[in-house]
């Protein structure tokens, strides 16, 4: 931080084909409880071929910028998963 002031937020999630979810401690009407004081949020559903915010999502995962980053990820995810046979359908970034 700098003068109180973060240079970035890293927020833990994952993508699926359908869907990207994020990691909170902060309950809501559309948060799940996953165990731990953990929620799954989910933050941007894919449609018709783009990810797409919702009414809740924050707004820096609603930029253009950020969802084409995502949209990237979940190629490379997508190629991944059809050359690994039998594998999960969830990237969890390391």
């Amino acid at each position: 931080a700098e003068e109180g002031r973060r240079k970035l937020n890293l927020d833990p999630g994952f993508i699926t084909a359908e869907r990207f979810v994020l990691a909170t401690g902060k309950n809501f009407i559309h948060r799940i409880y996953v165990g731990s004081g953990i929620f799954a949020d989910l933050t941007l559903v894919f449609r018709e071929g783009d990810f797409v915010p919702l009414e809740w999502t924050y707004p820096d995962y609603a930029e253009r910028s950020l969802r084409d980053f995502l949209l990237a990820v979940r190629a490379k995810f997508m190629v991944d998963r059809r050359a690994a046979s039998g594998s999960a359908d969830i990237l969890c970034p390391a």
